[in-house]
């Protein structure tokens, strides 16, 4: 399965979704998280803090999103987590 990254129409293509994110990771320019003002990696790692530390009705508020935007992006979340090796990632933007 191929991975595209969908930041900003950027459209690059992976083989792999480690490769997409350590690209949205280290391409694109980080964002202040609107809920507590963290700065953070654009694309997965984002909505990954976003739905992590903060919860769903926070998001909400603070991003003005739908519960559609808001299911697309769990739905995200959990199919890359249910492929993705995490440790390989983290490995690799620590270089």
């Amino acid at each position: 399965m191929a991975w595209e990254c969908g930041i900003d129409g950027c459209g690059a293509v992976f083989d792999d979704v480690e490769s997409a994110v350590v690209h949205q990771a280290t391409t694109h320019q980080r964002r202040e998280c609107k809920v507590c003002g963290t700065i953070v990696p654009d694309g997965y790692l984002a909505i990954r803090h976003a739905f992590t530390e903060h919860s769903r009705a926070e998001y909400v508020r603070a991003y003005g999103a739908s519960s559609e935007a808001v299911r697309e992006r769990e739905e995200l979340l959990e199919e890359i987590e249910s492929v993705a090796d995490m440790q390989a990632i983290a490995r690799e933007l620590k270089r």
